[in-house]
């Protein structure tokens, strides 16, 4: 079994509000622990919905295809369970749970990572140190050594869920998450959208504080200065829904040299082809949370469906 590496073949995806529509028509893209992947690409291209769909957001449908993780397709779990056997998502646009502290938060989504994928005997207890459950003593200890990891006070923890957060405060919580939880792999959907020089910065030395041989990061982006803080392995570009170029980090400099027009065009997209090209309207999914609209413009999503459990 192959548990080292995340295998995606001919991925479609289509939205559920609109299934004559697909916005993945074919993803094939392995990524190795100890890697970082960089997805670049227009805005409607897929990008985050490739995210999504990798975590299991109930606002997409896979009608094709597969995603193999450890020996596993995932595609068969609920997005507690991929988050359980080592999956994270870091959301563009997080959102807020006034009333719930994120020291509160992040104890009980440690213990729900904790348990088992097939349930049965010995089932986590958040409240029960004796049945799995990560005692407050040591909760308190690793909570402290990942704030100072991400030069955070102490007081962060007590905040609400991103209520009042400022947008770089939203993604240091994102990092602060992945820190805590310690997954294997990490989706980051344009963790640096919203963000200033100051912020960007101390976002992507969070991200590579944590980098490590049994943590693979797939980083989703828009513009290449994020990679100039987090040095891709590998970069991807993303349009209609297919991976058209992968290259280097010298791929990145070139899409800021010359955009990616000249890439879409050797790909065979026409000589009129632009960013603006390649933009969809989002699909109107109703009933399912704040932010669910999505085909690929970035929007947030909701909680339930984070793939943190």
């Amino acid at each position: 079994m192959n548990d080292q590496e995340l295998i995606i073949r001919d991925l479609h995806v289509v939205p559920v509000a609109e299934p004559t529509r697909e916005i993945l028509a074919g993803i094939d893209l392995t990524v190795r622990k100890g890697q970082v992947h960089a997805i670049m690409g227009p805005n409607g291209s897929g990008k985050t919905t490739l995210a999504y769909a990798l975590m299991g957001h109930p606002a997409y449908k896979v009608t094709k295809g597969e995603v193999t993780w450890k020996g596993e397709d995932i595609l068969a779990l609920s997005p507690d369970k991929r988050a359980r056997a080592g999956l994270f998502l870091a959301f563009q646009y997080p959102t807020a749970i006034p009333g719930l502290s994120v020291a509160s938060f992040l104890r009980t989504a440690l213990n729900a990572r904790r348990r088992r994928l097939d349930g049965g005997d010995g089932e986590i207890d958040p409240s029960d140190p004796t049945r799995g459950g990560i005692s407050m003593g040591d909760f308190r200890k690793l909570l402290r050594e990942k704030l100072a990891l991400l030069r955070l006070e102490d007081s962060f923890a007590g905040r609400y869920v991103n209520e009042g957060f400022s947008g770089g405060e939203k993604k240091r919580l994102e990092m602060l998450q992945m820190a805590v939880l310690g997954p294997e792999f990490a989706i980051l959907d344009e963790t640096d959208s919203g963000l200033d020089i100051d912020a960007l910065r101390i976002v992507a030395e969070g991200v590579n504080a944590q980098l490590n041989p049994e943590l693979g990061i797939l980083v989703i982006t828009h513009y290449q200065r994020l990679l100039n803080y987090i040095t891709p392995d590998v970069v991807h570009v993303l349009a209609r829904g297919r991976i058209v170029s992968s290259g280097g980090r010298e791929l990145a400099l070139r899409l800021e040299s010359e955009g990616y027009g000249p890439i879409l065009r050797a790909a065979g997209y026409g000589d009129a082809v632009t960013d603006e090209g390649l933009r969809t309207e989002a699909p109107q999914v109703s009933g399912l949370g704040d932010g669910l609209a999505s085909a690929d413009r970035d929007e947030p999503a909701a909680a339930a469906a984070s793939g943190r459990a």
